[in-house]
């Protein structure tokens, strides 16, 4: 068996762990994106808004989102499923979004809920979702980039 049978050997389906990650995450995005369209999944839908923290809707009764905020989401969807295509772009979708995520945390805390600069907008629970979105995607990128496959030839 050669190194290249057992690196491919390793890969999954999808392609190598990184890869099945960040077309995972950016599944995921999309689907969150579309829910926050939905009503009873979204409520408060009525008030949703085009952006601002105005838009009283809220995804499952707990995270705030707006048409903008909805947006992101799906966006960031595409982005990781495109970019799962090759290790190093899925690999810097986990990285770069979840330092984008922690970014966003890190707003959270500082921007008045109330003010015009929150205009995605984020309550509280949004913003501990993004410290655990941020944390997440970059302990995937890490993690999975480091296993055995993580390089394939020809991906």
């Amino acid at each position: 068996m050669t190194e290249n049978t057992r690196v491919r050997s390793r890969s999954t389906a999808s392609g190598t762990p990184v890869q099945a990650a960040a077309a995972l995450v950016g599944t995921l995005f999309l689907v969150v994106g579309v829910m926050g369209f939905i009503p009873g999944i979204t409520t408060d839908r009525g008030s949703l808004e085009a952006a601002g923290p105005g838009s009283h809707a809220e995804l499952f009764g707990l995270f705030q989102v707006s048409v903008l905020h909805n947006m992101v989401h799906l966006l960031f969807g595409v982005a990781g499923i495109a970019l799962a295509r090759r290790p190093s772009s899925a690999r810097a979708f986990l990285l770069g979004g979840g330092a984008v995520y922690l970014v966003l945390f890190v707003y959270g805390l500082v921007v008045d809920q109330d003010s015009e600069a929150n205009f995605v907008p984020f309550n509280t629970a949004d913003d501990w979702l993004h410290l655990a979105l941020g944390v997440g995607m970059i302990a995937l990128g890490v993690v999975l980039a480091k296993r055995p496959g993580a390089n394939a030839v020809g991906r």
